[in-house]
């Protein structure tokens, strides 16, 4: 029995879908240090990013966006390089749909 509940896929519970962007920007770290990071993936509420450093669940990072400027976001996770961060404010739906034209643009 218990190798059948090994064998079960991690399943994402996020309520939300990602888009796949490939979107290299800056941001500011928990230290005040500037970053290069590289966004892979995004939401209206989050992120994941290729970054490096190592950060700490629950730090707080901005990040600059096209369309939106900086925004500040909380580290939700954070592994080999990745980092996952819930943004502090939902992006309109408007906003978004122009910040996703942007980074796929470039």
């Amino acid at each position: 029995m218990m190798a059948a509940r090994s064998a079960v896929a991690y399943r994402d519970e996020r309520s939300i879908g990602r888009d796949e962007v490939h979107y290299r920007t800056r941001a500011v770290g928990p230290d005040g240090r500037l970053l290069s990071i590289v966004i892979v993936n995004i939401s209206a509420m989050g992120l994941m990013a290729r970054c490096e450093g190592v950060f700490a669940e629950g730090e707080r990072i901005g990040i600059t966006l096209p369309v939106l400027g900086a925004v500040n976001a909380q580290i939700r996770w954070s592994l080999g390089g990745r980092i996952g961060c819930e943004l502090d404010r939902m992006i309109e739906l408007a906003d978004y749909y122009a910040l996703l034209a942007a980074m796929l643009k470039h």
